[in-house]
């Protein structure tokens, strides 16, 4: 007699390019199925074709911050039998180089709370009922948001709103596995952005930190804070 594996399907936001892209990457190659969505379209169809050479994929491009695109993505993740997992990887930096809070324009700041803090909770509430049992939703952390580095106030508060939120949300609900992870410094568009004109080469790319990242969607480990290079250290190392 023959068995086959149920069919897994994740949701990842910020897939076109860095941590989301490479999670991506690792998740299709295990077989699950993706939902995956960015705000540049000409840099998400290129991935969903990659991709779809070797499972389902359906992208949908659009603005987290927009309720009517989480309401989209939670259409996709019905006709999609709910979700297995959902990584909450989208973000921005803010200004770069980023300025010291005394001089942080107000406005920016809004706006990176809206797509670091509520636009992931927004998300979340979003797809609530298409979450099956069990499901593992990994929101995407900083460093930054439990170390005071000047210039990052804006960006690591943020970060911070968001590790307060999913720590609540894990007490809130105990059916679900919540996981708030800091993938550590990469060599990425953003990380790049936050350092304008130094040379970022020694960072480690981030395919590096996607084993850490499935250890969590293919284990029962519990609710929590995890750095995923020491989720598993010696692949990291080895990278």
């Amino acid at each position: 007699m023959t068995t086959t594996t149920p069919q897994r399907t994740a949701l990842i936001t910020g897939a076109s390019r860095g941590l989301g892209l490479a999670l991506s990457r690792g998740l299709a190659r295990q077989g699950w199925n993706l939902i995956v969505t960015s705000r540049d379209p000409d840099r998400l169809w290129p991935v969903r074709n990659e991709l779809a050479e070797i499972t389902h994929v359906a992208a949908l491009p659009g603005d987290l911050t927009d309720p009517s695109h989480r309401q989209a993505l939670a259409v996709l993740a019905r006709g999609h039998a709910g979700l297995d997992a959902l990584i909450n990887n989208a973000g921005i930096l803010g200004p770069s180089p980023q300025p010291e809070l005394l001089r942080y324009p107000l406005d920016v700041l809004v706006e990176v709370y809206l797509a670091n803090v509520i636009a992931p909770l927004g998300l979340l509430q979003a797809v609530r009922k298409e979450l099956k049992p069990g499901a593992r939703l990994i929101n995407v952390t900083s460093d930054a948001a439990v170390n005071a580095y000047p210039g990052w106030g804006g960006y690591g508060s943020s970060k911070a709103a968001l590790e307060q939120l999913s720590a609540v949300l894990a007490a809130e609900n105990p059916d679900l596995l919540i996981y708030w992870v800091d993938p550590g410094d990469m060599r990425t568009d953003m990380h790049q952005a936050a350092f304008p004109g130094q040379d970022i080469g020694d960072r480690p790319l981030p395919e590096t930190r996607v084993p850490g990242f499935l250890r969590l969607l293919e284990s029962d480990l519990p609710s929590g804070r995890y750095s995923a290079a020491d989720l598993v250290p010696r692949a990291v190392e080895a990278a």
